[in-house]
């Protein structure tokens, strides 16, 4: 493909804006610490909510879930759609707590809750593993997407990609903070959101597809419009729907879905300008991520069964792509060869933007993990501003170095996705429960973090020999990784000492003053089951609409409404 003149205009002119805010907020971001990793904790709710959607539309989210559709059908997004509930859970139950703790980092909350050395080398280490290794990890996903997309696109090398999409996203990360981030979030979800709606609009009605009712018309596209799986077909039910439902949801640390939030959510969270704003923030999230957000994807992931029925059909239209990148996640850049110029230049643009919105993201939260929680607390306490701002500005360059290193190495996205979901699988719970049960100390995070490691690793190794040690299929592999994690770290719990009662009088003290921690539980369980519920309903209801079924449609709107209001009077009965 050829990108016109028209089309570079656009592209280049977004490249102005977003290092321009980066290098605008420069000053301000860069008087100290908590300027550059919080915004100076000024933030309103929809910048902030705004800026977790635009994060969590990674460059390999619409591959992932046009990956998705391509394989298992539009019910297999059940697998990510069922980490609503989690997100459910930290409006009703953590957003206010996270707020309240008044602490710079997610990670600042292990010596705010335990005591010990122990605290204090938990916090370090994970500073390390999740700001760094995991990090980069996750970061290594979106860049391998944008490889993917420039090689499909424009017949870029992976190292041309990386050289062309990272220098801007670093410079306004380094410069701008968490307020450049944010602020260009805002403008990346907007350019995003249009460039994902116009390009589905234009290739559904490509002469080729014949518009939505001939698309939804087609045997092999018919087959894999089902929102729930087959019930019976256990082989789909169990591992796309029961699993994610019933033990997936609560118990797996995945970024942006950690059960009690965490990561780059709390630090949205504490970058608010109060507790209800954080609140808020964090509930437009699961409506715009779960709700609003996936059809484009959806339906792009739909037609490109049309155009490329198969993985062969893939190759052979891309036979100078490596054949180990040739996966269905492919699909969904290889659609967008068909854009004319001017709208081809807005879907580059918007692609771009989901790549920086996450890296930037990334950057910014990792780097207040490196700096908050392992420069400044174990090798130069003394730090001055100045000096912090420096460190995070380095670490954000050389986490992005070697994010690319990675991205070289890695095949699909769902890879990437399954191998995060086995490191987290089973220390979910113990994030839920460990503002409310006192038991819970650092060795019980040790041993959670420890054993779903390894955990992880034997069946990742397992899965790359030729002769498996053990025969289990992945959704097992997730549930036995759970039971034994969660035993392990509960019998750890059990063995050893709480935190000094001095730790834990004192955290309770702040986060709950004088009132019970189950203060208001009924409303909230109430709120957190209506929110699900809407937003799965407005979930179905906007697909209904587009498969023509409107009286359903209109049905699930309805239900929709009901569970805002029981929403909106959860929160006037427990703020």
């Amino acid at each position: 493909m050829h990108l016109t003149t028209i089309d570079w205009i656009v592209i280049i002119t977004f490249f102005i804006i977003f290092i321009t805010i980066g290098l605008v907020v420069a000053k301000k971001a860069g008087k100290d610490s908590k300027s550059f990793f919080l915004s100076d904790r000024n933030m309103p709710w929809w910048l902030l909510g705004v800026s977790m959607v635009a994060t969590t539309f990674a460059a390999d989210t619409p591959n992932f879930v046009a990956g998705v559709i391509r394989e298992d059908g539009v019910f297999g997004n059940w697998i990510w759609w069922s980490f609503l509930l989690t997100g459910m859970l930290t409006v009703f139950f953590y957003a206010r707590l996270w707020r309240k703790s008044g602490i710079t980092t997610d990670l600042e909350f292990y010596e705010l809750r335990y005591s010990g050395k122990s605290a204090a080398f938990l916090r370090g280490f994970r500073a390390i593993y999740l700001g760094v290794f995991f990090n980069i990890v996750i970061m290594a996903n979106v860049c391998l997407a944008a490889i993917k997309i420039g090689h499909v696109m424009f017949g870029l090398s992976s190292y041309e990609v990386l050289l062309i999409a990272s220098p801007v996203v670093v410079i306004y990360s380094a410069f701008g903070g968490l307020k450049g981030v944010l602020l260009t979030d805002f403008v990346q979800f907007i350019v995003a959101m249009v460039g994902s709606i116009w390009a589905t609009v234009y290739i559904v009605n490509m002469p080729e597809i014949g518009g939505i009712d001939k698309l939804l018309a087609t045997p092999t596209v018919a087959a894999k419009t089902a929102m729930l799986p087959d019930f019976s077909k256990p082989e789909l039910f169990i591992p796309l729907l029961i699993i994610p439902l019933a033990v997936q949801w609560w118990s797996v640390w995945y970024p942006g879905a950690e059960p009690g939030g965490g990561g780059y959510i709390a630090q949205r969270m504490l970058a608010a300008k109060d507790e209800k704003n954080a609140t808020y923030a964090t509930l437009f999230f699961n409506i715009a991520h779960y709700a609003l957000r996936p059809w484009p994807w959806i339906i792009i992931g739909l037609a490109s069964i049309v155009i490329f029925p198969n993985i062969e059909s893939l190759q052979a239209a891309f036979p100078n792509l490596d054949p180990d990148f040739v996966k269905n996640d492919l699909s969904y850049p290889a659609m967008l060869t068909f854009l004319p110029a001017g709208l081809l230049g807005i879907v580059v643009t918007s692609i771009i933007a989901a790549f920086m919105s996450t890296i930037s993201t990334h950057l910014n939260w990792g780097s207040s993990y490196v700096v908050n929680d392992f420069y400044v607390r174990f090798l130069r306490k003394k730090a001055t501003d100045k000096e912090q701002v420096a460190a995070g500005r380095i670490s954000t360059v050389v986490m992005m170095i070697f994010a690319g290193l990675l991205a070289l190495v890695l095949e699909e996205a769902r890879d990437g996705f399954n191998l995060l979901l086995s490191i987290g699988a089973g220390t979910g719970l113990l994030f839920i429960l460990r503002w409310f049960w006192s038991r819970i100390n650092p060795y019980s995070e040790i041993a959670a973090m420890l054993i779903s490691f390894l955990i992880a690793a034997f069946f990742f190794v397992n899965g790359k020999m030729d002769t498996p040690l053990i025969e289990m299929a992945g959704h097992w592999q997730l549930v036995l990784g759970v039971v034994i994690t969660t035993i392990g770290w509960v019998l750890v719990t059990l063995l050893t000492k709480p935190s000094n009662a001095e730790t834990l009088n004192s955290f309770n003290s702040l986060i709950f003053g004088n009132e019970s921690k189950f203060k208001g539980f009924g409303m909230k369980i109430l709120g957190f089951f209506a929110g699900v519920v809407g937003v799965y309903c407005t979930l179905f209801a906007i697909g209904n609409f587009i498969y023509s079924k409107t009286i359903l449609a209109f049905s699930l709107t309805t239900v929709a409404l009901i569970c805002g209001l029981v929403v909106v009077k959860s929160f006037q009965k427990t703020e």
